[in-house]
């Protein structure tokens, strides 16, 4: 399937998505014109940068972690947003140091970025990005972390400003300041665009850095190399049909880094659909009762925490770099069913498109494979609902009976009687229904499937106001 295949395919779904963040997100804001030869959004790089570091506890050996700077300051805040974003900050420390107490100082220490996402009360959610490292300097010391809070998800691009953040950190943590101050003045580039920023550096001059956002914006915060380097091809595929049928699911691993990366590519896998229910991608010591939750979860635990763990979830999986270990634990929530969920013939087509992927893709070209195959799942199996969302009097209405009988292959309704009963389906077809304003285009794909399978598709494309 070619990448305007793949636009015209996905916007059925997208278009609802991006109404609803779009409307409900106080990130983003009406954009003026953009400057000629610069596009932008009018969204912000970033809301917050915390500098949080580990400080001895009073009378005691133990570190806790704790804010010693944030931009910008608090002073310029009004009172109620204050002690909103107060809130958040106490959360995302926490999620800077999530393995708790036991830290010593440390004479070397190579440093790791990650991500983590802070869910509001009201359902919306904002983005973390931790970079920890070392600070320059002789002898035992303890390591410090630079987050970023953001509404924005592009993992990539928050990973190219921490290293611009770790090399003036080296120099002087005074030289951080004036870049983020540079990067928080400048506009954000709509998908496929740069901006350029101007930092100086002592001994160096001023140097031009220039940001690039992926042009396929619901695949910029993925990277799905690590997932596929943790877990092979048919265990990738037992992890999405047990994340659609939205079970409860624990990776486990050493590293904070391949936590956050595998479980922010899990949830991609589900576009255009929505992960609704509990997502922690790295979960701190204090949060890690949270495993014992009767719903369902989405959690990245480090292996240390191993032993505090509950029998609760339906799948636990342990990724290494280079090798997984895995175990279903049985219980009354789990079917042992994971390898058997999907459909054989999707199981088989999907199992062919990912072994396409080269070994040297760029990550732009295995997003968008692994992104493609996941899609026809769902394109293949559910991709025919708009058609029975249906006017009547003054709403709409989604008529699952006739939207049942009309599944294409036999074999694909149990999967599809089972995928609509969960949460993430029920508030996609609820946000569907309260549409009100669409225009309808009908374009037919065409695409082939391993040059054997010619198969031509009728997608109608929901644009709405």
């Amino acid at each position: 399937m070619d990448q305007g295949a793949m636009k015209k395919i996905s916007s059925m779904f997208s278009t609802l998505q991006e109404k609803r963040r779009s409307s409900s997100d106080p990130g983003v804001y009406p954009a003026a014109a953009p400057p000629v030869g610069r596009s932008h959004t009018g969204q912000l790089f970033f809301e917050y940068l915390l500098v949080v570091s580990l400080r001895k506890k009073r009378n005691e050996e133990d570190y806790e972690p704790h804010i010693t700077y944030q931009f910008p300051k608090r002073e310029v805040m009004e009172r109620l947003q204050r002690e909103e974003e107060e809130k958040c900050m106490k959360a995302a420390h926490l999620f800077c140091f999530p393995e708790g107490i036991n830290w010593a100082p440390l004479t070397e220490y190579r440093s790791e970025t990650f991500s983590f996402v802070l869910t509001e009360v009201d359902g919306s959610r904002r983005n973390g990005y931790c970079r920890r490292l070392l600070p320059a300097g002789c002898g035992a010391r303890v390591p410090e972390a630079y987050c970023i809070i953001s509404r924005m998800a592009c993992f990539g691009l928050f990973s190219k400003i921490f290293d611009e953040v770790e090399k003036r950190r080296q120099i002087s943590k005074a030289m951080i300041y004036p870049f983020m101050q540079s990067l928080r003045e400048a506009p954000l580039p709509s998908p496929g665009n740069t901006v350029s920023i101007s930092s100086f550096i002592p001994d160096a001059g001023t140097e031009i850095i220039s940001l690039t956002r992926p042009a396929e914006s619901w695949l910029e915060h993925v990277d799905f190399r690590t997932l596929f380097r943790c877990l092979n091809d048919d265990e990738v595929l037992m992890v999405f049909a047990a994340t659609v049928m939205e079970r409860q699911i624990i990776f486990i691993s050493e590293e904070l880094s391949t936590l956050s990366q595998v479980l922010h590519a899990v949830a991609a896998l589900l576009y255009p659909f929505v992960w609704q229910h509990t997502f922690i991608s790295i979960v701190p010591t204090v949060l890690i009762d949270v495993c014992a939750a009767p719903t369902p979860y989405l959690l990245g635990v480090q292996k240390n925490l191993l032993e505090q763990l509950t029998d609760h979830s339906d799948v636990s999986l342990t990724l290494t770099p280079y090798s997984l270990n895995m175990s279903v634990i049985n219980n009354e929530l789990n079917m042992g069913d994971e390898e058997s969920l999907l459909p054989a013939k999707l199981k088989e087509e999907l199992l062919s498109r990912l072994s396409a992927r080269k070994h040297h893709a760029s990550t732009e070209e295995l997003n968008r494979l692994v992104s493609e195959a996941f899609l026809s799942v769902f394109v293949r199996s559910v991709g025919h609902f708009s058609q029975h969302v249906r006017r009547s009097a003054s709403s709409r209405r989604f008529h699952k009976k006739s939207f049942l009988k009309a599944v294409e292959h036999r074999s694909h309704l149990n999967f599809v009687k089972l995928f609509i009963q969960t949460q993430m389906f029920d508030l996609f077809i609820q946000e569907e229904e309260a549409q009100t304003f669409e225009s309808k285009i009908t374009y037919n794909v065409r695409g082939l499937q391993n040059d054997k399978m010619e198969c031509s598709l009728n997608v109608r494309v929901t644009n709405r106001f």
